[in-house]
C-alpha cells in the first residue's frame, strides 16, 4: 500500500497493490496498522456506498461539523470521480486551498480526508459506485457545506462533456459560499 500527501498534507492519496493473474484480482483496500504507520488513526464506524447513475452528478462540498465531525476514506469501485477536499479549519495556512484526485476502478486510489474538511466529487462515468468509510456516525443536525462553484474556489470540475451542467440536489444547489461560512473548525497545528 502507497500513501502519499497532497499538496495539503494531512490529505493523502492511498494506492493499494493489486494481485492478478487469470482468475481475477485481490487487493487489500484497507490495513488500520499500515494507516497508522501514517499518521491516520480513526475508529472508523459507518460504510456508506452511493451510486450515481449518469456522469455530471456531483455530490458536495461537504463536511459534519463537531462534535459529529467526520474524517472520510473513499475510493471508486465502479466508474471514475473527479474528488476534491477543501481546507476549511479556520487559522489553517491552507484555509480556502483545495486538492484533488481522480478516482476509479481501475487505478484503486483511495482519498483520506480528515476533519475540518469539506469533500466533495463529480461522476465521470454512468453508473458509479463510491464508498465512504467514515469515523462519525450521520448526524443531520451537525450537516454543512460550502457551494460547488464558489468563485472564490475556482475548482476545475471536469464539465466538459457534461449535458445541462451538473446534476446536484437541492441541499447542495442552496449551500453558501467560503465567505459567508462561519466555520465551526479550528487549525490545530496540522495534527490528524
Amino acid at each position: 500500500m502507497q500513501i502519499v500527501s497532497l499538496d495539503i498534507p494531512e490529505v493523502k492519496l492511498i494506492t493499494p497493490k493489486r494481485f492478478g493473474d487469470a482468475r481475477g484480482f485481490f487487493m487489500e483496500t484497507f490495513s488500520a496498522p499500515k494507516l497508522a504507520e501514517h499518521g491516520i488513526q480513526r475508529d472508523w464506524v459507518q460504510d456508506n456506498h452511493s451510486l450515481s447513475a449518469r456522469p455530471g452528478v456531483l455530490r458536495g462540498l461537504h463536511f459534519q461539523a463537531p462534535p459529529h465531525a467526520q474524517a472520510k476514506l473513499v475510493r471508486v469501485t465502479k466508474g471514475r470521480v473527479w474528488d476534491v477536499a477543501v481546507d476549511v479549519r479556520v487559522g489553517s495556512p491552507t484555509y480556502g486551498k483545495w486538492v484533488c484526485a481522480e478516482l476509479s476502478a481501475d487505478n484503486d486510489q483511495q482519498m483520506f480526508i480528515p476533519e475540518g474538511f469539506a469533500h466533495g466529487f463529480i461522476t465521470l462515468e454512468p453508473d458509479t459506485e463510491f464508498l465512504y468509510k467514515v469515523s462519525s456516525v450521520y448526524a443531520p443536525q451537525a450537516d454543512g457545506g460550502i457551494k460547488w462553484d464558489d468563485p472564490d474556489l475556482n475548482l476545475p470540475w471536469p464539465l466538459d462533456g457534461i449535458e445541462g451542467g451538473p446534476q446536484l440536489s437541492d441541499k447542495d444547489a442552496k449551500l453558501p459560499k467560503l465567505a459567508d461560512l462561519d466555520s465551526p473548525f479550528k487549525y490545530n497545528g496540522g495534527v490528524q
